[in-house]
């Protein structure tokens, strides 16, 4: 591991100008000094089918390898229907398989999403991190990340208008940074 983890970054929404992707862009923006972020692009993994996973598609084993690569993952989801959407749930049920040939086991993680209303990408954080931990996955507790959306809170350039959550997302990826080191220790 560098001096800055590597983490790849897997947004829980396609659309091109979702608040999630912004909410990530912005976080990798802020914490750049202190972490490597990548965005992810999974857009072509095709819905899990058992049986393809001897021989899976070249987009799932592009994806699984930008997971093992990576230092740590940051999952950046909205809530659909009071849960996680089914493009990043299917993205991790690839990922896990076959059995034993999973690369999620022990990689730290951290989640964070945005949403229009006060507790929309809660519950989708709370079935996120029930299934991480079924996949032992090791998620980062504190500091959790629950950002109401609106456009006036990114800056023209994709950063955060407010300096108190600025602060608050510089102080999370000193606690992430430190997290990744503990867990790859």
């Amino acid at each position: 591991m560098s001096d800055r983890p590597k983490v790849a970054v897997i947004v829980g929404s396609f659309r091109r100008h979702s608040v999630n992707r912004r909410l990530a862009e912005a976080i990798a923006k802020t914490t750049a000094a202190k972490l490597d972020l990548q965005i992810l692009d999974y857009g072509e993994v095709p819905l899990f089918n058992q049986d393809h996973e001897a021989d899976p598609p070249a987009a799932v084993v592009a994806f699984k390898d930008a997971i093992k690569a990576a230092d740590a993952v940051l999952f950046v989801t909205p809530e659909y229907n009071r849960s996680m959407p089914g493009v990043l749930k299917n993205a991790i049920d690839w990922a896990s398989r076959p059995p034993g040939q999973g690369v999620w086991s022990g990689k730290p993680a951290a989640i964070a999403g945005a949403s229009p209303g006060a507790l929309g990408t809660g519950a989708a954080q709370v079935d996120l991190r029930n299934v991480l931990t079924a996949i032992n996955v090791a998620v980062m507790g504190m500091p959790q990340i629950y950002f109401v959306h609106k456009d006036e809170h990114f800056t023209p350039d994709g950063g955060f208008a407010d300096p108190k959550f600025q602060a608050f997302i510089e102080g999370w990826g000193d606690k992430f940074a430190a997290w990744i080191a503990k867990m790859n220790g």
